[in-house]
């Protein structure tokens, strides 16, 4: 007997490599229904056949309720002829070309797997790569669409009898899981010395968690690249790494084995919980408890610790070896990007580790850990990478055709698009070394072959001196240049599904104006299409140029001159203000906190990009309220003079450095409402945009947009990209759309 009707269902989204074909074909068979689903590239195609309402049961419950690591995009029904076939089954994928693929972000193990690993009766019991349909490696071992295990690394790996059976039965939460394995079958780990040379080590996680209580320094082959990890509590261990890796000052990334562990450190809130505890499995930044036990060169002097859980079943289980919080840094030498690859890493963190922990499954696309903290209940990016890369996310307006977005020099990320759907890279570092422009350009053509987006047009900062502007100069595509604060703000009203109007706050160190100066302290009214520079800070020379990014004390006699304070400093530097030689002006929010922090008494040289401005806010954090120094707003100058003049005079007089940090902190409040007050009087709109690097200050996030909200203002704020140059080319994807 001929079924009532078939449909044809297609659906495009992140349905590859997340149990989507499984459920399907559960979901089918619960409700009588034949048919087949298969993957294609972008998504799947279903053709389903039976009774109409169950038909409509069927689209129902896939819309409502898809696997919890799936993400559906669009669904599309089309009626068909009905064939009368009976069964329901996975056929296999289309390998044909076309068609946006998405690729699935890396999933931390899933507690079916965990408890599998604890199982002594289990064949994967203690197996390092056992994984399923929900959880294990994704991104960082396929290596083309559709997502199928010969177009990962895996491929390369021969399933035993029990693991093809597991495969291949509908009914297995390993059914078409690609990278499904066991130690009969699967990878395995080694250990090697200093020198790379094979070690005997039978049991190699022993050994590396019993070298690590030792106090040496190991590197972990890991899902997207090597950790260098060495115990968290031993100062001397934490030493020797900072020297060795040439990482002076900037906070180490801890990994501790559960819960418990990251509440026995830091205070952890609600929000905080479900973030340590989701799938990703970020590096959140909590308050650390007084008298945690971690050795102070971990995070110096920072009232912050950044903390994950394990995310595969290789740290779960060095974790419950060493029993202690371990240091997990990037394994390479600051800078540089991860090592992923063997032959480099062996080469490269020579000279830094004491052993290696390696196994060979090899990594496509390095990746390394995503960094996040929450201010004011809600989460704000501050690195998104592993855990995150490269879901899509969606543009207010269309492109019309494939473009490729470059973003920035600092904490670059790419994004590639298709119509709405943007997908931004992994983070890929600073552009300056040259290591990392190449990687950044291998994972460029490696997100096009993957994604199946072949650009058609480049989309680029403004900024000439750029490694992104001129590798885009090179290319013989189509270009758009867009200002780098422009793309903040933009940035911040694509994530927010708006394309303006609004004022756009945009905050940070460095920006190439549109006059030729250093922006970085600016207020915009506009949409997607077109800003006006409405207000900005006073411009100010910047002595040395990007020697005073290094020397924040150069700006701090910079804005003392410029407010009339009489100033003791190195002759030369006096002369290079009075003669304009090598002091480009800034209006700059992030030289404005360098020049108050070494007022205040944070002076020297920095060891990595912000420092200062991090320490003032790590100052002000927990100290009382302290009303605000005076500033003055003349015709969208906002006069920074006074507040100099003032900070200066509580500095002379003692005032605690903690107390002109809060003040300080308070003024920037007050200014950028004042400032809003003053545009929103002159007919800009009640939305504002917070955007830029400067915005990562969780003091100032929170407490601007309190004082915003207060005053009937509308505030957009990030949750999906960084506020930081991570989340350019989102912003650039979202002006070309409406500039094209």
């Amino acid at each position: 007997m001929l079924s009532a009707a078939r449909r044809s269902i297609a659906v495009t989204g992140v349905v590859q490599g997340v149990g989507f074909r499984p459920y399907v074909h559960s979901l089918a068979s619960r409700l009588g229904l034949s048919g087949f689903v298969r993957n294609r590239a972008g998504g799947v195609i279903i053709e389903v056949e039976g009774a109409a309402d169950a038909l409509d049961r069927f689209v129902s419950e896939l819309r409502g309720r898809p696997p919890p690591l799936a993400r559906i995009e669009e669904l599309s029904c089309e009626e068909r002829q009905p064939r009368g076939e009976a069964g329901f089954r996975i056929d296999p994928s289309e390998s044909r070309p076309g068609g946006t693929a998405f690729i699935s972000p890396d999933v931390a193990t899933c507690p079916d797997c965990l408890r599998e690993l604890d199982d002594p009766g289990d064949r994967r019991h203690r197996y390092p790569f056992l994984n399923c349909t929900n959880c294990g490696p994704r991104l960082t071992i396929v290596t083309g669409a559709p997502y199928d295990r010969e177009r990962t690394t895996m491929a390369a790996f021969a399933m035993c009898a029990d693991c093809r059976r597991e495969y291949d039965d509908p009914r297995d939460r390993r059914f078409h899981a690609q990278p499904t394995c066991c130690p009969r079958c699967g990878p395995s780990l080694r250990v090697l010395d200093a020198r790379a040379l094979p070690v005997d080590a039978p049991a190699p996680v022993a050994y590396a968690a019993r070298a690590l209580l030792e106090g040496r320094i190991g590197a972990i082959k890991g899902l997207g690249g090597y950790h260098l990890a060495c115990d968290a509590r031993s100062e001397r261990a934490v030493v020797a790494l900072r020297a060795r890796k040439s990482r002076e000052e900037k906070p180490f990334a801890m990994m501790v084995a559960d819960l418990a562990a990251a509440e026995a450190l830091a205070h952890v809130s609600g929000a905080e919980r479900e973030l340590l505890l989701s799938p990703a499995r970020p590096v959140v930044l909590l308050r650390r408890l007084a008298g945690a036990p971690v050795a102070p060169s971990v995070a110096p002097r920072d009232p912050l610790l950044g903390i994950m859980l394990p995310y595969t079943p290789l740290h779960h289980l060095l974790l419950r070896e060493t029993r202690a919080p371990l240091v997990m840094t990037s394994g390479n030498r600051s800078d540089e990007p991860i090592a992923h690859e063997e032959a480099d890493a062996f080469d490269r963190l020579q000279g830094i580790a004491d052993f290696f922990l390696a196994h060979d499954r090899p990594i496509h696309t390095r990746c390394d850990d995503s960094v996040v903290r929450v201010v004011g209940g809600r989460p704000l990016p501050i690195r998104r990478s592993r855990g995150s890369a490269p879901m899509p996310s969606s543009l207010p307006v269309p492109l019309r055709e494939p473009t490729l977005a470059l973003g920035g020099q600092l904490k670059s990320v790419f994004a590639l698009a298709e119509g709405r759907r943007a997908f931004l890279s992994h983070h890929l570092g600073d552009l300056d070394h040259p290591a990392a422009l190449r990687a950044w350009e291998q994972s460029i053509a490696r997100y096009r072959e993957l994604c199946r987006i072949e650009p058609r047009h480049l989309v680029h900062d403004l900024h000439p001196d750029y490694a992104s502007t001129r590798w885009a100069e090179e290319q013989a595509l189509p270009r758009i240049a867009v200002q780098h604060h422009h793309a903040h703000f933009a940035s911040c009203l694509a994530e927010n599904g708006l394309t303006g109007p609004a004022i756009g706050v945009c905050f940070d160190g460095t920006g190439y104006g549109l006059d030729g100066t250093i922006w970085g302290g600016e207020f915009l009214v506009g949409d997607l299409r077109r800003v006006e520079r409405a207000a900005h800070l006073l411009a100010v020379p910047m002595p040395g140029g990007e020697q005073a990014i290094r020397e924040p004390w150069r700006m701090a006699v910079s804005y003392l001159r410029a407010a009339g304070e009489d100033v003791e400093a190195d002759g030369v530097l006096l002369r290079m203000l009075e003669r304009g030689v090598s002091c480009p002006l800034t209006s700059s929010m992030g030289r404005l906190f360098d020049a108050a922090a070494a007022i205040a008494g944070l002076r020297g040289r920095v060891s990595y990009e912000g420092q200062r401005a991090i320490e003032l806010e790590w100052l002000a954090t927990g100290a009382d309220g302290e009303p605000p120094y005076p500033v003055e707003l003349d015709d969208g100058v906002v006069d920074t003079r006074p507040l100099i003049r003032a900070l200066a005079r509580d500095a002379r007089e003692g005032l605690a450095a903690a107390r002109i940090a809060r003040r300080f902190h308070s003024s920037v409040v007050e200014l950028i409402a004042r400032t809003c007050l003053w545009l929103r009087r002159r007919g800009a709109p009640d939305s504002v945009a917070l955007s830029g690097g400067v915005f990562m200050n969780a003091i100032l996030l929170e407490e601007a947009s309190q004082r915003l909200s207060g005053l009937g203002f509308r505030v957009l704020r990030h949750r999906l990209v960084p506020p930081n140059d991570g989340g350019l080319a989102l912003g650039q994807l979202a002006a070309a759309a409406v500039m094209e």
